[in-house]
């Protein structure tokens, strides 16, 4: 079982393979969170569940780790729950009124309010092989009157007893996401967050806390994930009584709306999880959980040619046929045409919203270049934005109220667009019907949704149901229904780079952009950040030109290969003007990538050298069952006099013998023992010097 009931001691044991999850009732009737960690006796436990309190300035400090709670009495934490009742009570008095177990993994907490007719069920979803618990909340008005909810968080977690506190996020910019960032936690919050109405690449849904010693292979570390893709927030608070509450879900900023009588409200799902296995070990089973619970298909990425690079918005069918036979050369199996292709889309400034293949460009319409890919061997695929519009289309001209717009305000124009109001069941149509119609009148197999601005004036909203809300809901709503009538469809998720990545949008992603950045010694950064909270099967990176056109930086073809063969991999340049030396060398590092593609998309990674502890890079993957391994390693800059580095493997079996290929050299039979402990030389020289080895076990 992985979850039981100690009746006697009144105590919850959530299991997973390697955690227990505990906590109880105490005498106050307060859910009070006992422990989470490595396996323990749930009964030699049961002293730690009862009340506390300080002084008159502290009554309660038994409520700073309860499991759920509202803002009310003396109870002054962030809180998980803060409503309104009808009568202009702002109190909230929650008492535990029982519980249900639903099958082997999946738990309910009932609380009631102890005078008006509000419920709150907490519920619980173990996940025992990746050592994680989804939790999420359902309220439940039952008074005659509504009741105004202004704030409604997915989770509260705690983290006891350690001599100190860190927690590790990311933080970002537009092609600059997922920089890594920790920081020593003291008394006060820290939070984390968005208000600009999708997941924003500033910051992302996801933490871990350590006591400020743990690494890559070791230490003690709690984490965990939120799964929505707009407005959000998570709070850690370390009070002076030293815990920490972990409090998250849709942010609260203008986010107030009001609960009908006998309606019903559900929060996003917010997992969390514990390891004693380091930043490692929890990524590897936060990728594992993606790749099992998560994502909507277990396919591979196909790799990609994405046109865009080599023509902008000057798009025309034969000089899009030309790409296209040069990608077939290099062996790709996916050709993508971006943004260009419709309506008067010949730069940033109109035709956005005007979802009709452009006749002057493609004057036969979109089969003649969609007949030639697949003639070729390749699947077909689309850009869109669906969600912006140009003042400049015909779309606004019909529609200028379908915009998010204060009425007495002109409205902020970003990037010469403006967003739709997908809240708007007009809207949420006019989206499904037009991306309907081009998924039934052609043979597209994959639609790059792309998202370029925040949400700005979001106008005066329905007071049920705030704008915020809206959008996702309906952004969901519309990918579910996509999916259940074009299941052979892969759909990307695309928000100028990586500003709409989380559990949220990934149930119904095949696939994520990660950053507009592709030059591949910024995109090793990037990835990396990105892999402390999801697989590396989720991201697409791309083959680009060197120099780049983010920084001038200069890279050999190899480099910029590896790189982009951690994730799924795509090639963005101009590849008409490449040579035939070119041409042959990208051939080959795509037939490569589609041998290892099995280990990339499925195996476990390891960061065996992270990004900026030295001058070197190094990740390795290793294939479900063991039996094979990739390491990718990357010589930032060549240092006179260095000695030959001697990379340390990890996830082998010690007793067993490996043959390891590198590059064209003959293979090397190596224990495993001898590849984890005392390492793989690299002979790696020049700057941006990188090295792809093969292992596989003998």
């Amino acid at each position: 079982m992985a979850i039981i009931y100690k009746e006697q001691q009144q105590l919850f044991e959530l299991r997973t393979h390697r955690t227990t999850y505990l906590f109880g009732i105490n005498e106050k009737g307060t859910v009070q969170h006992l422990y989470w960690g490595e396996p323990v006796e749930a009964e030699e436990c049961s002293f730690l569940l009862k009340g506390r309190s300080h002084s008159s300035f502290d009554m309660d400090v038994d409520r700073e780790t309860e499991e759920f709670g509202g803002w009310g009495g003396s109870h002054y934490a962030e809180p998980g729950l803060k409503v309104a009742f009808s009568d202009g009570v702002r109190d909230l008095a929650l008492q535990y009124s029982g519980y249900e177990l639903n099958g082997e993994n999946e738990l309910t907490i009932r609380l009631q309010d102890s005078h008006y007719a509000f419920r709150v069920d907490v519920h619980y979803r173990v996940v025992p092989e990746f050592d994680l618990i989804e939790r999420y909340v359902r309220l439940y008005n039952d008074e005659e009157l509504p009741v105004r909810v202004d704030q409604a968080m997915a989770a509260v977690w705690s983290v006891q007893a350690l001599p100190a506190y860190r927690m590790t996020h990311v933080a970002g910019r537009w092609a600059g996401e997922f920089q890594l960032r920790q920081v020593p936690l003291t008394e006060g919050k820290k939070t984390i967050e968005s208000r600009r109405g999708f997941t924003g690449p500033h910051a992302n849904p996801w933490f871990a806390i350590d006591d400020g010693r743990s690494d890559e292979t070791q230490g003690r570390v709690w984490f965990g994930a939120l799964g929505w893709s707009g407005n959000w927030k998570i709070v850690a608070e370390k009070t002076i009584f030293g815990h920490i509450r972990i409090v998250g879900g849709i942010h609260d900023f203008d986010g107030a709306f009001s609960l009908a009588p006998g309606a019903s409200y559900t929060t996003p799902v917010f997992v969390g999880g514990f390891t004693s296995s380091g930043f490692g070990g929890m990524s590897r089973l936060l990728h594992g959980y993606e790749r099992a619970h998560v994502l909507p298909s277990g396919r591979h990425r196909q790799v990609l040619y994405n046109s865009w690079e080599a023509t902008e918005f000057h798009v025309q069918v034969q000089e899009q046929i030309k790409l296209a036979r040069r990608a077939a050369r290099l062996g790709v199996e996916r050709f993508v045409v971006d943004d260009g292709w419709f309506g008067q889309r010949h730069s940033d400034r109109a035709g956005l919203g005007d979802w009709y293949v452009n006749p002057e460009k493609f004057p036969n319409g979109l089969q003649e270049l969609i007949g030639e890919v697949k003639s070729l061997g390749m699947e077909f695929g689309l850009w869109v934005e669906p969600e912006s519009v140009n003042p400049d289309s015909d779309l606004f001209r019909r529609h200028p109220d379908w915009i998010y717009r204060f009425p007495t305000r002109e409205g902020t124009q970003l990037r010469n667009q403006f967003l739709l109001n997908l809240g708007l069941p007009e809207v949420k149509r006019f989206v499904l019907d037009f991306i309907n119609e081009l998924l039934s009148a052609y043979d597209i197999k994959f639609v790059k949704w792309d998202m370029n601005r925040t949400v700005t004036e979001p106008g005066a909203g329905d007071p049920d149901f705030p704008v915020w809300l809206k959008h996702v809901e309906n952004l969901y709503a519309i990918w579910a229904e996509l999916r259940e009538t074009f299941p052979d469809v892969e759909l990307e998720t695309c928000a100028g780079g990586g500003g709409r990545i989380d559990l949220g949008i990934l149930r119904y992603a095949d696939q994520a952009w990660i950053s507009d950045n592709t030059d591949a010694r910024d995109r090793l950064e990037i990835q990396e950040g990105f892999s402390y909270a999801y697989s590396p099967s989720i991201m697409m990176c791309w083959v680009t030109e060197s120099p780049n056109g983010f920084n001038g930086r200069s890279l050999p073809l190899s480099y910029r290969f590896h790189s982009s063969m951690m994730g799924g991999l795509g090639i963005g340049a101009d590849i008409g003007r490449w040579s035939e030396a070119e041409m042959e060398e990208a051939g080959r590092w795509v037939a490569l990538y589609k041998e290892i593609r099995p280990i990339v998309m499925e195996g476990e990674q390891y960061r065996l050298e992270p990004f900026g502890r030295s001058n070197l890079a190094a990740y390795q993957y290793v294939s479900r069952n063991g039996e094979g391994s990739v390491v990718f390693a990357f010589l930032q800059s060549q240092h006179f006099g260095e000695e030959i580095r001697r990379l340390r493997l990890q996830g082998l079996e010690p007793a067993a013998a490996y043959e390891v290929r590198l590059g064209n050299l003959d293979p090397v039979v190596l224990h495993g023992s001898t590849l984890m402990n005392a390492g793989f030389p690299l002979k790696l020289r020049g700057d941006y010097a990188s090295e792809l080895i093969r292992i596989q076990r003998k």
